[in-house]
């Protein structure tokens, strides 16, 4: 499928959109800027496009695996809004908070994780009770709650942003106990490895 920019009709584009997203969920997306800055996608990488979407490289119990593309991508469309406020009160760049709830949920409101994480940004019962969240999943509570535990982060581990990501993932005292180093787990080094993925893609798009 041809690449395609958002200068096109709405319709042809939604349209576009949709059929490159129809593809089951290992299905990847690519996008990038024509050279008038637009925003271009495709299905196929070329001259200029980068890595966009996809989640074969999550981790395998992860709730966003679960999620087609098509939900995927739309999820990223509704909940943009909330992303980017919850990002602004907490002095986080949106294209983060976004790589992590593609990760963490697949924008999906209402997953469950096998360990009992809720929500867009899948927090644990305790946590969520620590940070005053009273429904997980909701979504603007749960993005504001999750937003101000990864600055919280951020801050415990002196900005180091893979240190903070391991945390999120695996505990702030599990990264302590492992020498202020990613733990060795499967789960969380690939977990890190794709939001950041996420992050340098989303960072040139938004």
């Amino acid at each position: 499928m041809r690449a395609l920019s958002r200068q096109a009709r709405p319709g042809l584009l939604l349209a576009a959109l949709l059929a490159i997203l129809a593809a089951p969920a290992s299905a990847d997306i690519y996008a990038g800027h024509d050279a008038t800055g637009t925003a271009v996608f495709s299905d196929r990488p070329g001259d200029g496009l980068s890595f966009y979407l996809g989640t074969d490289d999550l981790p395998a119990d992860s709730p966003a695996r679960r999620q087609a593309a098509t939900a995927f991508h739309a999820g990223m469309q509704r909940h943009d809004r909330q992303i980017r406020q919850a990002a602004l009160e907490q002095g986080l760049d949106p294209a983060l908070l976004h790589a992590v709830v593609q990760v963490e949920s697949g924008y999906n409101p209402r997953a469950v994780s096998p360990k009992g994480a809720v929500g867009l940004m899948q927090l644990m019962p305790a946590t969520a009770r620590e940070l005053g969240v009273r429904d997980s999943a909701d979504p603007k509570a749960n993005l504001r709650g999750g937003a101000r535990y990864l600055r919280s982060l951020m801050a415990a581990f002196d900005g180091d942003l893979q240190l903070a990501l391991a945390a999120y993932n695996a505990g702030e005292t599990t990264v302590r106990r492992h020498a202020m180093q990613v733990p060795p787990f499967a789960e969380t080094r690939s977990y890190v490895a794709a939001v950041l993925k996420r992050y340098q893609a989303l960072k040139r798009l938004l």
